[in-house]
C-alpha cells in the first residue's frame, strides 16, 4: 500500500514543504535558536507597548512613571523585567544562531 501523502496532489505539496524538506547537512539544532529569536522578538515588542502605555518621557516624572508601572500597575515589574531581560536573551539567542 502506497503512502497517500506522496501520491495525493495537494499533500505532496504539503510533504515536500514541511515533512520531507530537503535541507543541507550543514544545518544542526543551533538553527533551532531562530525561533527562539522570534518569540523574544514579539515579547519585546508586546512588553514594550505594554510599557509605552504608563511611561512619560517627561524628564520630572520619567522616574515616577517607572515607579508607577513597578508598584501600582498589575504584574508591571514583571512586564519591566521581562523587557529588560528579553533584550538580553534576544542578543544571546542571535549570537547562538
Amino acid at each position: 500500500m502506497t503512502n497517500i501523502r506522496k501520491k495525493h496532489p495537494l499533500l505532496k505539496i504539503v510533504n515536500d514543504s514541511f515533512i520531507d524538506l530537503p535541507t543541507p547537512s550543514n544545518i544542526s539544532s543551533w538553527w533551532n535558536f531562530g525561533s527562539l529569536l522570534g518569540i523574544c522578538l514579539v515579547i519585546q515588542i508586546l512588553t514594550g507597548l505594554f510599557l509605552a502605555m504608563h511611561y512619560t518621557s517627561d524628564t520630572t516624572t520619567a522616574f515616577s512613571s517607572v515607579t508607577h508601572i513597578c508598584r501600582d500597575v498589575n504584574y508591571g515589574w514583571l512586564i519591566r523585567y521581562m523587557h529588560a531581560n528579553g533584550a538580553s536573551m534576544f542578543f544571546i539567542c542571535l549570537f547562538l544562531h
